[in-house]
């Protein structure tokens, strides 16, 4: 059975940091790019980064630019996003998701608020 589960979201002041993780299982996941994608309330899907299979090439949305890193340790099935100088409009759930699959997390909830 296929699986990703976020981790790591949760409530912080603007400014301040937080990193997702997201463990995979139930497929090779060293063969997948992967994404994050996030949804604000009210809001439609946004993509915000995806990593290559082996970590070495990555890209951002715009709006995450300069403030996001993505990053993978294979040997763990996992993906990371480290999210520095949140801003109020990063309040998401976030969403991890194998590229060019249907492979989906359940998301994990960050909220940015003073």
């Amino acid at each position: 059975e296929v699986q990703l589960v976020e981790s790591g979201g949760g409530l912080v002041q603007p400014g301040k940091s937080l990193r997702l993780s997201c463990a995979a299982s139930g497929f090779t996941f060293s063969n997948y790019a992967m994404t994050w994608v996030r949804q604000a309330p009210g809001k439609g899907l946004e993509w915000v980064s995806v990593i290559a299979r082996g970590g070495d090439g990555t890209k951002y949305s715009d709006s995450v630019k300069g403030r996001f890193t993505a990053s993978r340790d294979n040997a763990k099935n996992t993906v990371y996003l480290q999210m520095n100088s949140l801003k109020p409009e990063d309040t998401a759930v976030y969403y991890c998701k194998a590229l060019d699959t249907g492979y989906w997390g359940r998301g994990t909830q960050v909220t940015v608020s003073s």
